[in-house]
């Protein structure tokens, strides 16, 4: 322990290193201005004086950031983040990892970056979980859509979205016993139950879709807003497409009103999630993300299959997704390409009941294990 004499000499010399580290700094000299820092902060360090210790580093991250060697940066980070870790400064550590997951990010490096994010909002929640709950929440959102453009952490992804979409609004222990319910009522045929079940958790996503504007205040990425609404618009579509479908697999004439409300809504919401969706993808001349190109066409294959379960013939659902798109023309080479698009022609040339083979064929996401059930009671009509 230092004495007051001691502790104020060693908080002059602090002081005096990063001034000379603010000169390094404006002079273009950042590496040996972070060197200068990182002395400071060994000294406030010592001294226990952590406060002092985040301006340091926000000021170190700020040096980072703007190097353009991003290997190198991202290199001086690590070692940095070690260093706080080792020390469990939770808070500290969840600033620089959210910079190092904004500059693995732009290496197209999704796997660092996920993981940079994830570390970080779980440091949130271990600093102060009630301050930092929306913000942990947003990075779990980023760190999943990164991990989703990886094909080896794509599942990974999956998980990490639809968990940070239950924790903003407080319902993923809910969402998990519904589900589990709801597909239980289904494998043993009780379908109007089932419907109820499944529209239950439509309203969970659609309270998410309400209240999206503020949880994602705290995002820094345009795309991130776009991907976020554009999946809570296919989360309440498609659970109340479920729904709709188990209704009519009752066969009950009462559920007609019921069935068409719920049909002509998840419409509407497919429409806006394909329409968003386009809107990202057109930005890029190619390298589309595959990712978003399988949800655009299964929200467009969804679209098809509720517009004739309702015996509708209001769009071509293919024509709504490629129209506006001609000038790129290898966005629509690759959208024809994906296996959904190539069931929505079927639907459009041939109908539903001679396309639910292929849709037997083809993974639906989430519904993956229930599919059989209600693909074979329509079979069976």
């Amino acid at each position: 322990m230092y004495n007051n004499d001691e502790k104020e000499e060693k908080e002059v010399e602090a002081i005096k290193i990063i001034d000379y580290a603010e000169t390094l700094a404006d002079k273009g000299e950042g590496d040996d201005a972070i060197k200068e820092y990182e002395k400071a902060a060994q000294i406030y360090l010592d001294l226990g004086s952590y406060l002092k210790l985040d301006e340091l580093y926000i000021r170190i991250t700020r040096i980072i950031s703007q190097f353009r060697n991003n290997i190198q940066a991202t290199y001086r980070l690590k070692s940095i983040i070690r260093k706080t870790e080792e020390l469990k400064l939770y808070e500290i550590s969840a600033k620089l990892l959210i910079q190092l997951g904004n500059i693995s990010f732009r290496m197209r490096d999704w796997e660092t970056a996920g993981e940079s994010w994830k570390k970080a909002s779980d440091y949130l929640i271990l600093s102060d979980p009630e301050e930092y709950n929306s913000l942990a929440s947003i990075l779990l959102l980023e760190a999943g859509q990164a991990f989703e453009k990886s094909p080896i952490t794509k599942d990974t992804g999956k998980q990490l979205i639809l968990k940070a979409v239950m924790i903003l609004n407080k319902f993923d222990e809910l969402y998990v016993q519904d589900e589990k319910k709801a597909k239980h009522l289904l494998t043993d045929k009780k379908f109007e139950a089932a419907a109820e079940k499944f529209y239950t958790i439509s309203t969970y996503f659609k309270k998410s879709l309400n209240n999206l504007d503020d949880l994602l205040k705290d995002a820094e990425s345009k795309d991130t807003i776009i991907n976020a609404r554009a999946r809570f618009l296919h989360f309440v579509a498609e659970y109340q497409t479920v729904s709709a479908i188990c209704l009519t697999a009752t066969g009950n004439l009462e559920f007609k009103d019921r069935i068409e409300s719920l049909g002509l809504d998840s419409m509407k919401l497919f429409k806006e999630s394909i329409s968003l969706l386009k809107d990202y993808l057109f930005q890029f001349g190619k390298d589309f993300d595959r990712e978003i190109i399988l949800r655009v066409t299964f929200d467009t294959m969804l679209l098809s299959i509720i517009q004739r379960i309702l015996n509708l013939e209001e769009i071509e659902c293919s024509d709504y997704l490629l129209s506006e798109l001609e000038e790129n023309k290898t966005l629509v080479k690759t959208l024809k390409k994906s296996p959904y698009f190539k069931i929505v022609e079927k639907i459009e040339k041939a109908g539903l009941s001679n396309s639910l083979n292929d849709l037997l064929s083809v993974n639906l996401g989430h519904f993956e294990k229930i599919k059989n059930v209600l693909i074979s009671n329509f079979q069976q009509k």
